[in-house]
């Protein structure tokens, strides 16, 4: 990559648009319909963005306190985030099945 973010931002929202129109072009057998780009352009973007989001989040402070010669912190740290990701994401997913199945 480039050594210039903003270079390396529209390369990545230039490579979801030639995704995006692939993928459109290929479900369509090629009819041309470009009011319905905007919806998987905006979705792709989106799931772009959520994981070098979470990249950022999961992954910075384990990394620095690795490179930092803080091993054991950098793992009990890493471990225990994702232990209570985890727990919250069990959460959510016991409360949508509470509230689909039993109410």
């Amino acid at each position: 990559m480039t050594t210039n973010p903003f270079l390396n931002a529209f390369l990545a929202a230039g490579y979801i648009g030639g995704v995006v129109l692939l993928i459109n072009f290929i479900a369509q057998g090629g009819q041309d319909e470009p009011d319905t780009l905007l919806i998987p352009l905006a979705m792709l973007s989106l799931f772009v963005l959520s994981a070098a989001t979470m990249g950022f989040l999961f992954l910075y402070e384990p990394l620095t306190l690795w490179f930092d010669g803080k091993r054991e912190r950098a793992v009990n740290f890493f471990l225990t985030m994702l232990a209570t990701f985890g727990a919250i994401t069990l959460a959510l997913l016991a409360t949508l099945f509470f509230f689909t199945f039993f109410t």
